[in-house]
């Protein structure tokens, strides 16, 4: 899976989200490999999108086409100062991975110095997870090179997200966290938009 991570500062909120809906019907059918999308505004007006593709190809190939470059030379209009991209081939899924039934997605920014610790960690104890937060649908961490990582978590429901944020993980789990998550920066899609093929 190839991940592609984009954010910027929304000036026009109705325009990018005609925007996004001229997208899913003008060029997504023409997407060959891509496989969704998660985006959202935060309270103060970030915009972010997890814009999922089969490979980095299919990313490309998407990119190059005329009404992509078009359509993209339009919607940037609805943002103010710059937007930023950050690809990513090394795509991690834990859980059920994201899933379009989310009703709150958060997205976690930051670096890992051991993401093998830490995908380890996701796989030993996904079935306690379960068990512990049922409001956790899955995620999908996205990774770049020096250690930096984009995580969006799907939630059933904000409300049982916060509800359940208490939960204290497994204490290896917590020494991790503590260690690989300290300069974390988050960000709250509490009206997440869902996009897949068809």
């Amino acid at each position: 899976m190839f991940v592609q991570v984009i954010q910027g500062k929304v000036a026009d909120q109705a325009s990018l989200t005609a925007a996004e809906e001229r997208w899913k019907r003008d060029c997504a059918a023409g997407a060959t490999g891509w496989l969704g999308s998660t985006s959202g505004v935060t309270d103060d007006g970030t915009f972010v999108a997890v814009v999922r593709f089969e490979s980095a190809d299919a990313a490309r190939r998407n990119s190059e086409r005329a009404e992509q470059d078009a359509w993209w030379n339009e919607t940037q209009k609805c943002f103010t100062g710059e937007v930023t991209f950050l690809d990513s081939s090394e795509v991690t899924t834990w859980l059920d991975g994201g899933s379009d039934d989310a009703g709150f997605v958060q997205v976690i920014e930051g670096h890992m110095s051991n993401p093998d610790r830490m995908r380890d960690l996701m796989e030993r104890y996904s079935d306690q997870m379960r068990v512990a937060r049922p409001e956790v649908i899955g995620g999908i961490v996205a990774m770049r090179e020096g250690g930096e990582y984009v995580q969006a978590v799907y939630f059933t429901s904000e409300a049982e997200a916060r509800a359940n944020e208490q939960v204290p993980p497994p204490p290896e789990v917590a020494a991790a966290m503590a260690e690989e998550m300290g300069d974390a920066v988050y960000f709250d899609l509490r009206r997440p938009r869902m996009m897949s093929p068809g």
